[in-house]
């Protein structure tokens, strides 16, 4: 694909973000990358999120669309996937932990051929932020993941995974909540494809402002890092 003409459709699962779904699509919006497709999942909120993605969101994104029964941030990804018409695929968290002033870091390589996935690192080479707890576990999920893929990864949980469209379409994701991450990694590993990183900034939200993932999603990762080890 052509560097200078090239489509990022940015999936954003969402599921009660009314405190900041506005503020995160207005940073999609300005984000330096001339054609974008944002498709925004809503993963049946209850706190007003719907309401404020009919009234405010749809007129400025691509797609909006809502799931009956709420999935899990996994069941919202592949809602969005399949709806992604552009060449290279981004996923964009709807909390601001992320910023989208950063996608030519990781979209880059993919849309130059340097790779043809390529994940944002909240570790490499810069000191962790947030929770230590959360940074223990972190990296120790990483370190686990690479045993059986055979990647070199600093940050297999990361928010910012980027795909050829082509690739994130030609797999099937089973997880509904978390264990996406250790599942997209094993699976996109089994095809043979090295993963590329790149570091980004972070700034982590506390449990008080809203961050959902817990203890129980610990487990379930090694589980699904047992669990798809061979793809």
């Amino acid at each position: 694909m052509s560097p200078d003409d090239f489509t990022l459709s940015i999936v954003i699962p969402c599921y009660n973000e009314k405190d900041s779904i506005r503020t995160i699509v207005d940073r999609v919006l300005a984000a330096p990358v001339a054609r974008k497709e944002i498709i925004v999942v809503d993963d049946r909120s209850t706190d007003g999120s719907s309401e404020i993605l009919d009234t405010q969101i749809r007129p400025l994104v691509s797609q909006v669309i809502h799931h009956e029964m709420n999935q899990g941030k996994g069941g919202a990804l592949r809602t969005g996937f399949a709806h992604a018409t552009g060449d290279v695929v981004i996923i964009q968290d709807a909390d601001l932990e992320y910023d989208p002033e950063e996608y030519p870091k990781v979209v880059m390589p993919v849309v130059n051929g340097e790779c043809e996935v390529c994940y944002g690192s909240r570790f490499l080479h810069q000191a962790a932020k947030g929770y230590k707890a959360n940074q223990i576990a972190n990296k120790g999920l990483t370190w686990i993941s690479n045993r059986f893929t055979h990647q070199h990864l600093t940050d297999m949980e990361t928010c910012y995974k980027c795909f050829r469209r082509d690739v994130i379409q030609s797999i099937t994701i089973c997880e509904n909540r978390f264990g996406f991450e250790p599942e997209i990694t094993a699976k996109v590993s089994h095809r043979g494809i090295r993963i590329r990183e790149v570091p980004i900034n972070y700034n982590p939200r506390t449990n008080e402002e809203g961050k959902k993932i817990g203890v129980r999603d610990g487990f379930r990762a090694i589980y699904c890092i047992w669990k798809y080890r061979k793809g």
